[in-house]
């Protein structure tokens, strides 16, 4: 097998550029939404909760970077869950045995998506009422 900068640096060389890696990722990326969405309760209530806000946000009388920003708030809440899910299923596939380190990551990944979620409701009560 032959040696190359990928490998050096221990990344993994997947063999793709230019707009075949573009294609791939939008591929890769659709699998993570479709198995977020199929495996995650939390994942499906937060895009209705968001879906909502969203809906909510194109109607209020705001101006363009109110809007724009609890349109954002809500779309990195989301983010979260999926950073939130994928270090999950890492420690799952790791062990599933219970362990100090994956609860630790686990609870901090949670930890994470609290933060999200007051952060939503804080933007959001600020420009509602602020």
């Amino acid at each position: 097998m032959g040696s190359s900068g990928s490998a050096k640096e221990g990344k993994f060389d997947h063999g793709r550029s230019g707009i075949r890696r573009i294609i791939y990722t939008a591929i890769y990326s659709r699998d993570g939404f479709v198995a977020a969405f199929r495996s995650e309760a939390a994942f499906r209530q937060l895009l209705v909760l968001h879906g909502a806000l969203v809906l909510v946000a194109c109607v209020l009388d705001v101006n363009a970077i109110e809007r724009a920003i609890l349109l954002a708030v809500c779309l990195i809440s989301l983010l979260v869950e999926l950073l939130n899910s994928a270090i999950e299923a890492v420690v799952d596939r790791i062990s599933l045995e219970i362990h100090p380190l994956s609860k630790r990551a686990k609870d901090m990944g949670s930890a994470a998506q609290t933060i999200a979620l007051l952060m939503v409701a804080a933007v959001w009560g600020l420009v509602l009422f602020g």
